[in-house]
């Protein structure tokens, strides 16, 4: 079967055409192809994983491979995979809400049809943001060996929160500096990184809305 993307179907159409007994699927790489594309190489590969017990086929790929071989697609192409892409997306396994965070800490399966590592990465990547909960907080302290005194966790939350206000991320370093107490002058943790697009765009809403 050979499938094109045109109404986002490319996928879902290959896998009707596997239930009804085609065993020879043609798809490529990050699903570049003419028009809108062909069907994901990674996309059946890891349906076929994902619901091997369903469908009893296997497809002998080695899935550990997929991310790298998506990435070096992308850069050998000169095309890039949309953030949200299915399995080789940047946001695949990244969590940034504050609930979906609490959940795959608790349990990945809680959110996570498959395990990163199965596709080549090291891990989910949780992204503190001003939608975060205190549980990915206080995890990402952890993995950078903080652990704040139960009279500091509290005031420190509250500068973390202030920042990411304020930018689209918070990283590492904004971390460190908001575990250290620093601030603004006003009780306010200061970025570390220079502005970007979204402060800009904040910065003007501001504006526009308080004069």
């Amino acid at each position: 079967v050979h499938c094109h993307n045109d109404l986002g179907l490319a996928t879902a159409n290959s896998l009707s055409a596997i239930a009804a007994g085609a065993r020879r699927v043609e798809c490529t790489i990050n699903g570049i192809g003419e028009r809108a594309g062909n069907t994901s190489l990674e996309e059946i590969v890891m349906l076929l994983r994902v619901r091997q017990a369903r469908l009893g086929l296997e497809c002998g790929i080695d899935t550990t491979q997929i991310t790298r071989t998506s990435r070096l697609v992308a850069e050998l192409t000169g095309t890039p995979v949309q953030p949200n892409k299915a399995v080789v997306g940047a946001n695949a396994f990244a969590h940034a809400s504050g609930i979906h965070q609490d959940g795959v800490l608790k349990d990945r399966l809680n959110y996570e049809i498959m395990k990163p590592e199965d596709v080549g990465l090291d891990d989910s990547r949780i992204v503190l943001t001003a939608r975060s909960g205190r549980h990915a907080f206080h995890h990402r302290l952890g993995l950078l060996g903080i652990k704040l005194a139960d009279g500091k966790s509290e005031a420190a939350w509250q500068r973390f929160l202030q920042l990411a206000d304020t930018k689209r991320e918070v990283n590492d370093d904004d971390l460190r500096k908001i575990a250290d107490g620093e601030s603004n002058g006003n009780g306010h943790a200061t970025a570390v990184d220079a502005p970007n697009e979204h402060n800009h765009v904040a910065d003007t809403l501001r504006h526009m809305i308080f004069g």
